[in-house]
């Protein structure tokens, strides 16, 4: 392919709407054009690396047995009303009428169309097991659409979904696609951990979230060396704390104290002259048409998908200032759990603090000596918070690690969620009727591609790993107008490219110092260079994209030498 004929057009100076590197080098380098907040074109170069991320998914997917279909984007009103989910799922659904005023939706995720399509037409126990998977837009009304393709209203995913008769058989189907999607990403040559994740809207009791390691990641993990535990931080569990076996502090009483203008942690601890681990924070969320009250340590940081699970509730959002202070009569800043107008759920390291400090429900006031029993008593007492770094791991007890991570795979054990929801059932060998048990299984095509450039860049640009590069390696010649360069750059082209090998040429008119740059930033893997100082030796520059430095190569063995590199990756 002549660079010349490549619909590629590059930027020198990085977008100000782009806020971390894919974004910004997906954009620079000519792979996407935004259309609008959240949606994308891509571009010739970005669609090859989204087909080799396809092909991957798909070789692995059909290894381990799975089965391709395609099914509808615009999704009946009724099958998710069906399922339950038409009014759980949110404000993330695009909702649309036809001009009957029947109401659709743009397909977030697939659940409800598969299980119905199997319903259909799958009625005996011999028919199963059942993989079967589609690669397809999706669409979520984000209601921020942010960082590219990481966070967008549209994006192309793969979702499996796999129907058994019993638990042994989910069992088995989960581990088949753990191992695919582990080939997966390691075929891609994409550094990642396999971490315990929340199902979240999804639903099902036990999910996996395959991460690429990014120091930019959005979702922050926990891990153990020791014993190699990983988890979300959403999902990563906090052991219930062992007391020290000190004797426990004697309760003192209960004291009232004017504090004006004392809103926030630091501000107690700066006009109390008190740590954070003596304070007891209250934070007030409106959970499906009530408030409530979490209460936690004040160094620490409250788990809404803990809470939210805690409660199963359908909606979890932080109270509003306003609306706080208008229906209980008290700021944030002061609110507190004794006396409380609202239910009061704890974290489970309240149950270690003695005399702790907090809000007192009064503007200007805080209470001192609060004694958890004694003073007030939750509904509930559990793991609220987010693990840190330090913490003990929960399975061997050895001090967790923290790191960062890009989500780009999550499997999912649904059990009989949606086929009892929706009457999906078979017949058994006894003859009795049984729901289906459901496994749901996705990979986010176009995030991986920018999960790829988050991992794997430099200050020139992106640096694609070998099998999803859109082009292989790319020959630049350094003047165009060199018949003898040409002609040797014609000669290595053909020779390549004979040999099945992705290959661009570089045949602009232009300064071998642009060429050099374009090259590093669209991140072609090799560069064979022609110039006239190599060519007096009848050698040719060669060098990797991830290294520094150049080699001086034979022309005779050109071929030779790349298939030996490419043969390595």
């Amino acid at each position: 392919m002549k660079s010349s004929e490549i619909f590629n057009p590059t930027l020198r100076e990085v977008p100000s709407e782009a806020e971390i590197v894919s974004h910004q080098l997906l954009l620079r380098a000519g792979f996407i054009r935004k259309n609008s907040g959240g949606v994308y074109s891509y571009l010739p170069l970005a669609f090859r690396v989204l087909k080799k991320i396809m092909n991957i998914v798909r070789e692995e997917m059909d290894r381990a047995g799975g089965q391709e279909v395609l099914m509808p984007i615009i999704q009946p009103a009724e099958l998710w009303q069906e399922s339950g989910r038409w009014e759980v799922y949110g404000d993330e659904m695009f909702r649309l009428k036809d001009r009957h005023k029947r109401s659709f939706a743009l397909g977030p995720t697939h659940e409800e169309i598969i299980t119905t399509l199997v319903k259909q037409d799958v009625h005996s126990y011999r028919d199963l097991p059942l993989l079967l998977y589609q690669i397809q837009n999706k669409y979520r009304d984000e209601i921020r659409p942010r960082f590219g393709l990481m966070r967008g209203r549209e994006f192309i995913m793969k979702d499996l979904y796999s129907f058994d008769i019993d638990e042994d058989g989910l069992d088995l189907s989960y581990k088949k696609m753990y191992e695919a999607y582990s080939r997966i990403f390691e075929r891609m040559n994409l550094k990642y951990r396999v971490v315990e994740a929340d199902s979240g809207a999804i639903g099902g009791n036990e999910s996996h979230e395959f991460m690429v390691m990014a120091s930019s990641g959005e979702a922050e993990i926990v891990y153990c060396d020791k014993c190699h535990y990983a988890a979300n931080v959403e999902k990563a569990q906090c052991p219930a704390p062992e007391p020290d076996g000190a004797k426990r502090a004697e309760a003192r009483p209960l004291e009232k104290i004017h504090t004006p203008g004392v809103r926030t942690v630091e501000d107690v601890m700066h006009s109390l002259a008190v740590p954070a681990e003596s304070i007891v924070k209250t934070l007030i969320y409106w959970a499906d048409g009530e408030y409530v009250g979490a209460v936690i340590r004040g160094d620490r940081e409250l788990n809404e998908v803990k809470l939210k699970n805690l409660l199963g509730c359908n909606e979890l959002l932080i109270a509003d200032e306003n609306q706080v202070s208008q229906v209980l009569g008290v700021s944030v800043g002061s609110l507190g759990p004794v006396g409380a107008e609202f239910k009061v759920y704890a974290d489970q390291e309240i149950e270690l603090m003695d005399n702790f400090i907090c809000g007192a429900n009064e503007d200007g006031y805080h209470l001192m000596n609060v004694n958890l029993g004694r003073d007030f008593v939750p509904e509930t007492i559990a793991d609220l918070r987010n693990a840190i770094k330090g913490d003990p791991c929960p399975v061997c007890s050895a001090e967790l690690d923290t790191t960062r991570g890009i989500e780009v795979g999550h499997i999912f054990k649904l059990g009989t969620k949606y086929s009892e929801a929706m009457k999906a059932t078979f017949l058994d060998k006894n003859g009795q009727e049984r729901p289906f048990i459901m496994g749901c299984y996705g990979i986010g095509i176009s995030r991986t591609m920018a999960a790829a450039v988050e991992q794997n860049h430099d200050e020139n640009g992106i640096i694609w790993p070998l099998p999803i590069a859109p082009y292989q390696l790319i020959i630049v010649p350094i003047n165009t107008k060199k018949t003898e360069q040409m002609d040797l750059a014609w000669s290595i082209y053909e020779q390549l490219s004979g040999q099945g090998l992705e290959v661009i040429i570089d045949d602009r008119d232009e300064r071998a110092g642009v060429k050099f740059k374009d090259a590093d930033l669209t991140g072609i893997p090799l560069r064979i260079t022609i110039g006239p100082k190599a060519l007096q030796e009848n050698k040719v520059e060669v060098k990797k994209r991830w290294e520094n430095e150049t080699v001086l190569i034979a022309v005779e063995d050109i071929v030779e030498e790349i298939n030996s590199i490419l043969s390595q990756y």
